[in-house]
């Protein structure tokens, strides 16, 4: 897993998220981001708010939230997946039919799962 770093003042490494963060919070990070390791070749790239993670042809999902006690990731799917209870929610990119963000939110290791 690489990350990143643009050097711009805009720009942060993932180590800079998590800066400040809870134990907990950086367990979560960690194996959120081996589990994807597990999958394939992906690389997080820092932006000014979120860690996106991609892979080599394109972002899959955008890290948007590093808090006290979960992590929230956005996935970009073409089509709504509305019977998997993992998401706490799905929208629709306004202007965009191929494009459908779905929300989860990790508040223990055993949410991936």
């Amino acid at each position: 897993m690489s990350s990143k770093k643009i050097s711009s003042p805009d720009y942060r490494s993932a180590q800079d998220f998590l800066t400040g963060k809870s134990d907990h919070t950086i367990a979560l990070f960690t194996h959120f981001v081996q589990q994807f390791g597990q999958i394939g070749a992906v690389t997080l790239h820092p932006a000014k708010t979120m860690i996106g993670i991609a892979t080599p042809l394109k972002r899959i999902a955008w890290i948007t939230q590093l808090e006290k006690n979960f992590l929230h990731v956005v996935f970009l799917f073409e089509k709504p997946y509305p019977d998997n209870l993992c998401f706490i929610k799905i929208a629709q990119v306004p202007g965009d039919n191929k494009q459908f963000n779905h929300h989860f939110r990790m508040y223990a290791i055993e949410d991936e799962k």
